[in-house]
């Protein structure tokens, strides 16, 4: 069978397409260098099926002629690996960093140091026993002492107040985020509607690439709030377990939340832990009520050693949100023996001053929130750098490079130029067999 003239038009043609194409997609990199969740697109070319050309004897297998170039697919450029590890990664900044905030408004209920902590008026109520010491019959020394009393119990209260403002806080955000209508709910319900889409273009053999990028963006936001599982299932769709879960949240096109979460890691796992029952504010409120007791008891032994009524009075669990003076400044004892003058218990008491069951609980007590407000910051710090080396790579595979983008436009330019070229002289060709061929001296 002979071969058409018009056959390498044809394969020029496929050529200039296949450029153009190639082209498209690089100019559609380019725009998108700064698109969050954007991953880099390219045209993947393949020879087009030859054409078999007969043997001109026919006998024999014939020959194959090239027919030029063809796009068989716009490619996602993606590592799956690198997403499940900046995920991972994800997750784990998501906590860390959560906690490092929420310790560090703990640690500012705390108000240390200052005139107004619990440590200075600690100090001014020893300091108010030393003046009663020095002056037990001055009435004024008592009354300026049962005041600095109950300002002492103000300050514990103040405190416990602060951190259940820090706890409440935190469980309101973990309901904004969690909850009906939250933040989770919102993603899920969009990556639902997207395998919805994504399955209706697969299934009619389209690659709707920029919509995957999306759903990966979507599943990179939900990682910093809870641990996520992503498991491919049919026509693109996925299914997405979080956290701990009864069930996946999205299962193609089916989304089921909410759901209980006891241990969702990521941002909602730090808001938990604080809150929670056993959380780190409730430890911190027992801490301060042992601190509040061991100085009710300290203050309250030795001043009813000397048959004096309890100094201080507070309900028992809740030492330090209700510590009170019980005692009229007239009922204070300075002595045990009962005379006038008697200073000996009021110096016993003020001595309670740096005792390590007194005031060395609370200084404890201080020094563990710093230091764990500390090691909170080390490890938000630690957990961004590995997110952020992983997020590197990742991108060093699916980001934009201008420049490359830029070496494949001038590349892809001079191929649509040398295929424009074919097609021209192509077009000189037959334009001499058409118009000039059997006119003589033409």
């Amino acid at each position: 069978m002979p071969i058409s003239s018009f056959y390498g038009l044809q394969t020029s043609l496929r050529g200039l397409l296949a450029q153009q194409r190639a082209l498209d997609v690089a100019g559609h990199n380019v725009a998108n260098a700064s698109t969050a969740g954007f991953s880099r697109q390219e045209a993947v070319m393949a020879a087009s099926p030859a054409y078999v050309v007969p043997a001109s004897t026919g006998t024999g297998a014939g020959a194959h002629l090239g027919s030029g170039v063809d796009v068989l697919q716009y490619r996602r450029v993606r590592d799956q690996f690198l997403d499940l590890q900046f995920r991972a990664q994800n997750t784990r900044l998501g906590y860390e960093s959560t906690r490092a905030e929420q310790l560090d408004r703990a640690e500012v209920s705390l108000a240390e140091p200052s005139d107004s902590g619990i440590a200075s008026q600690l100090a001014a109520f020893w300091d108010a026993w030393s003046d009663v010491a020095n002056a037990p019959q001055d009435m004024a020394a008592r009354t300026a002492l049962t005041e600095q009393g109950a300002t002492l119990g103000e300050s514990f209260a103040t405190v416990i107040n602060q951190l259940k403002i820090v706890a409440d806080q935190a469980s309101e955000e973990y309901a904004r985020l969690a909850g009906a209508g939250g933040e989770v709910e919102l993603i899920a319900r969009e990556i639902t509607s997207l395998n919805d889409t994504i399955a209706k273009f697969v299934s009619a053999g389209d690659s709707p690439n920029d919509l995957h990028d999306r759903r990966d963006l979507l599943v990179d936001q939900l990682s910093k709030l809870g641990r996520v599982s992503v498991q491919p299932t049919t026509d693109g769709m996925v299914e997405i377990t979080f956290g701990d879960a009864a069930q996946p949240i999205v299962s193609d096109r089916t989304m089921t939340w909410p759901q209980a979460l006891t241990d969702p890691d990521g941002r909602l796992g730090a808001l938990r832990d604080i809150f929670k029952p056993g959380g780190t504010v409730e430890q911190y409120r027992d801490a301060l009520d042992g601190v509040a007791l061991s100085v009710m008891d300290a203050v309250n032994g030795l001043h009813t050693s000397a048959g004096g009524p309890p100094f201080f009075t507070a309900t028992a669990g809740d030492e330090a949100g209700t510590l009170t003076v019980a005692v009229a400044p007239s009922g204070v004892r300075t002595g045990a023996t009962g005379f006038a003058g008697d200073n000996g218990l009021a110096l016993q008491i003020a001595a309670l001053r740096g005792n390590a069951a007194v005031d060395g609980s609370y200084r404890s007590f201080v020094a563990r929130v710093g230091t764990e407000v500390r090691q909170a910051r080390t490890q938000e710090a630690n957990a961004d750098a590995l997110a952020t080396a992983v997020d590197n790579r990742r991108q060093s595979v699916s980001g934009v490079s201008l420049d490359e983008e830029m070496a494949n436009i001038i590349r892809f330019q001079r191929g649509y130029q040398a295929s424009s070229r074919a097609m021209s002289t192509m077009d000189e060709m037959l334009d001499v067999l058409i118009n000039r061929t059997g006119r003589v001296g033409l």
